[in-house]
């Protein structure tokens, strides 16, 4: 197994099915995608596209009857050892989990355990991979506060979540995954649950701690919005299936698939959504929803919701081809 000298996680064609006695749900169908080291890349896309299974799959949290049908997931960990995350068993996956690769999660107080303190929680995480003494990792615990810039943190040491804020469970739950040190951070929504305030200083403290550590970030999300903030590179999924792939910047000066300009539109403008005659407009909103994964039409799954749909769109699924400086997988993406 091999990687480029760049990148930590190489994505190829994985599949994740869950498949019982009476249907075969393919959630991931074939996704491929790099991270690169010290890089952001942003898996987009409404609920049900398979982007959260993706970040599962990565982690080795998938719950039966899901599992990895084909694919391999290749990762670089911190000692330039690659291995295929695809193959690893549990107890392979227990020795990188929070260590190597960390993850944190949409609603803090669903993943912290509400009996203990958040101090114990964080010290748990580092002894659990390092050799160290309770009163050690005690000591690492309050660090690891204060480095997310918990106010007062030696006297928020032995709070319990519920005696902290959304915001201050977010920062709490980042202490936690950063706590050994990763070298990946697989970030699944973590701040759709909070405020737009607490939003932009939880996406600025991941930068800044980005650039401490070196990490690579992973970042789930439905908002473009965010990517904007703080993705380097930018992969769409919808169906199950990557849509569209390209760097930031280019994606948002041109999208070369329909649903990718879909999302755009959906995020708020203050500009945009004024009328010439000062009235505020309505917000768009991409007609229709998107189909189950265990009905996925036989050609284009966004064909029925797409107002650029041809013929050819409903007999096969389009391929990923090229598409400027990024990918497609439209049959008329050169024409958008």
């Amino acid at each position: 197994m091999t990687l480029d000298a760049d990148t930590i996680l190489s994505v190829r064609d994985l599949k994740t099915w869950f498949v019982t006695h009476r249907m075969t749900a393919k959630a991931v169908d074939g996704v491929t995608f790099d991270l690169k080291r010290g890089e952001t890349l942003a898996v987009v896309g409404e609920s049900g596209s398979g982007k959260s299974v993706t970040s599962l799959s990565i982690m080795g949290l998938l719950s039966r009857p899901g599992a990895i049908a084909g694919g391999s997931i290749l990762f670089r960990d911190r000692k330039e050892r690659v291995h295929d995350l695809a193959a690893f068993g549990p107890k392979d996956f227990r020795k990188i989990r929070g260590r190597e690769i960390a993850m944190i999660f949409q609603e803090p107080m669903t993943s912290l355990n509400p009996l203990y303190t958040v101090g114990d929680q964080i010290g748990e995480m580092i002894a659990l991979h390092e050799p160290v003494s309770r009163s050690e990792a005690r000591s690492r615990a309050l660090e690891m506060l204060r480095l997310v810039e918990i106010p007062d943190a030696a006297s928020r040491l032995d709070d319990y979540p519920h005696q902290m804020s959304g915001g201050m469970r977010q920062r709490v739950m980042i202490a936690m995954a950063l706590a050994c040190g990763p070298s990946l951070l697989i970030a699944d929504e973590p701040t759709t649950a909070l405020d737009v305030t607490i939003q932009a200083q939880i996406l600025d403290l991941l930068r800044r701690l980005q650039e401490q550590f070196g990490m690579s970030i992973l970042f789930i999300t439905h908002n473009l919005g965010v990517v904007a903030e703080i993705a380097h590179n930018v992969v769409v999924m919808y169906g199950g299936r990557v849509v569209e792939q390209a760097p930031v910047n280019d994606l948002f000066a041109h999208q070369r698939h329909p649903y990718t300009k879909g999302l755009l539109a959906c995020t708020p403008n203050a500009t945009r959504d004024i009328s010439p005659d000062g009235e505020r407009q309505a917000l768009y909103s991409i007609p229709g929803s998107v189909p189950p994964i265990t009905a996925l039409p036989p050609g284009c799954a966004f064909e029925p919701r797409c107002k650029f749909a041809l013929k050819a769109c409903r007999e096969a699924p389009p391929p990923l081809v090229s598409a400027g400086v990024g990918f497609s997988r439209c049959i008329r993406s050169a024409e958008l």
